[in-house]
């Protein structure tokens, strides 16, 4: 699941939270929302520690083609002090 996945999750959880009043027999529909909420939190954290690119490199060599697939990741780390 992707940053704007996880941020798609905690709209829908607050939807589902503050603005929905309805209930369904043995479903709480604001418990449901906060653990959407909750959920979209901790994907979004995750998404933000762990970033990762993916690209493919075409070079030609004389009549073929060679593919080469390079991965990138990124981690975003506090300098230290």
């Amino acid at each position: 699941m992707t940053i704007a996945g996880s941020i798609f999750l905690i709209m829908l959880g607050a939807v589902l939270t503050w603005a929905v009043e309805f209930d369904i027999a043995g479903l709480d529909i604001n418990i449901v929302g906060v653990i959407l909420m909750l959920g979209g939190i901790a994907l979004l954290l995750f998404g933000l520690y762990r970033v990762k690119v993916t690209r493919e490199i075409v070079r030609p060599v004389g009549p073929e083609t060679q593919r080469e697939t390079v991965y990138e990741e990124r981690r975003y780390v506090d300098p230290e002090v």
